[in-house]
């Protein structure tokens, strides 16, 4: 008799969007495992989303809000643990609103309980350590599927209550190791419930070209992601005028959309680039990979919260093309400093020059520099490798006697 295949949930918030490339690439690459993925999301995204396999997945896509009626008109008795979960909403330490809010996710808990009967789910796993947490937590207390989640970011990002959301978690992601010492001395989870599990990239895929284009504009700078303040743009800008103003030939691309496109505008004048800044707006995997192939090097200079190990730096290591990265999240322990890639203080707009001007001096280094971040890449980052280890995790979790443990 052949055995069923494992049924894992997959609930992603607002799937999907231009930054949810790698979440589609670790759905494939566990159902090229024989696990059988359905994908839940809390709700559908307010932007398009920019990638060629977006349509497709958005069609299988399960929404979560609104709830379905048909879920809301059931009997109490199909829910014993609905005093316990409103007890849990009463206890989070949020005010009446936001309490009011959580009933909302509770009203999706209930229809996201039915969906897990209906398609017999062995495991949930979710991509959110915020509200998504919540529904994971609240549909166990109802009585669904055990469940684990992925902290993409730090801690403060993704809301408060992290504790109740972990209550009955099998284990805790954490995206980069400072967030697994997170979970471990803030929220108080042993080590044994948490694990460092990054996302990937598809190795094959994001490759360096045949021969990299020598750019007329001198060093050619590349910078993908969402267009946010905390991204740090303005310190690649002032990082970017230094090293022109020191004789540096040299241009950048920038590419991704978000909610400070006008501002990001107002310092490409303010520094004076107009004519060495791009804004090419969102991009899909194909001309993300046209764009890298064209890069000398990508820049990310973000500051504050939130970075984790981030993917568009991956991706740029893949094709071979070395990154100048903030310090941030788990970008040093991506990066080799001098081998593969640079590393500058959070918001050092002098460390940001120096290091646009050492790689545009210095072909020889470039080089070096391309083939150790496209071996790194291919050792560390490969989307099916890392896909395993989330398995692994999961099925490692559920063992008898780690419940017991």
């Amino acid at each position: 008799m052949t055995a069923a295949p494992f049924r894992l949930g997959m609930l992603i918030p607002e799937f999907p969007t231009q930054t949810h490339a790698f979440f589609w690439r670790e759905i494939t690459a566990l159902r090229a495992m024989g696990v059988e993925v359905h994908v839940f999301s809390t709700r559908r995204p307010v932007e398009d989303c920019p990638h060629e396999w977006a349509e497709r997945a958005a069609a299988e896509t399960t929404y979560l809000f609104p709830p379905r009626l048909s879920s809301a008109l059931v009997s109490p008795r199909d829910f014993p643990g609905m005093a316990q979960a409103l007890t849990y909403v009463s206890k989070l330490s949020v005010n009446v609103k936001q309490k009011a809010r959580a009933l909302g996710m509770l009203a999706c808990a209930v229809d996201f309980l039915h969906h897990a009967r209906e398609r017999k789910l062995d495991h949930v796993h979710g991509h959110s350590a915020a509200d998504a947490a919540h529904v994971l937590a609240l549909c166990r207390i109802l009585g669904g599927p055990r469940y684990s989640f992925h902290l993409h970011g730090d801690l403060p990002v993704y809301g408060t209550d992290h504790a109740a959301k972990a209550w009955d978690a099998t284990f805790v992601a954490a995206a980069a190791r400072p967030m697994q010492r997170e979970l471990i001395e803030s929220v108080g989870l042993p080590p044994e419930r948490t694990y460092t599990l990054w996302m990937g990239v598809d190795t094959d895929r994001f490759r360096p070209p045949v021969k990299r284009a020598e750019s007329p504009r001198g060093l050619h700078l590349a910078s993908i992601g969402r267009l946010n303040l905390c991204k740090g743009h303005v310190h690649t800008f002032a990082g970017l005028r230094k090293a022109l103003d020191r004789g540096l030939r040299a241009h950048l691309t920038l590419g991704g959309r978000g909610p400070h496109e006008e501002e990001i505008r107002q310092s490409i004048a303010r520094f004076g680039l107009q004519a060495h800044v791009d804004m090419v707006g969102p991009l899909g995997e194909a001309a993300v990979i046209e764009l890298l192939h064209g890069a000398d090097a990508f820049v990310l200079s973000s500051t504050g919260l939130g970075e984790a190990s981030p993917v568009a730096v991956m991706e740029a290591m893949s094709c071979g093309v070395p990154a100048v990265c903030s310090i941030i999240g788990g970008t040093p322990d991506m990066i080799s400093d001098g081998t593969d890639g640079l590393l500058v203080g959070q918001g050092d707009e002098e460390g940001l020059a120096k290091a646009f001007l050492r790689l545009g001096q210095d072909t020889a280094l470039r080089e070096r520099m391309s083939r150790a971040a496209r071996e790194r890449a291919v050792r560390s980052f490969d989307y099916r490798e890392t896909s395993r280890s989330l398995l692994d995790a999961i099925q490692q979790s559920r063992a008898p006697q780690r419940r017991a443990a």
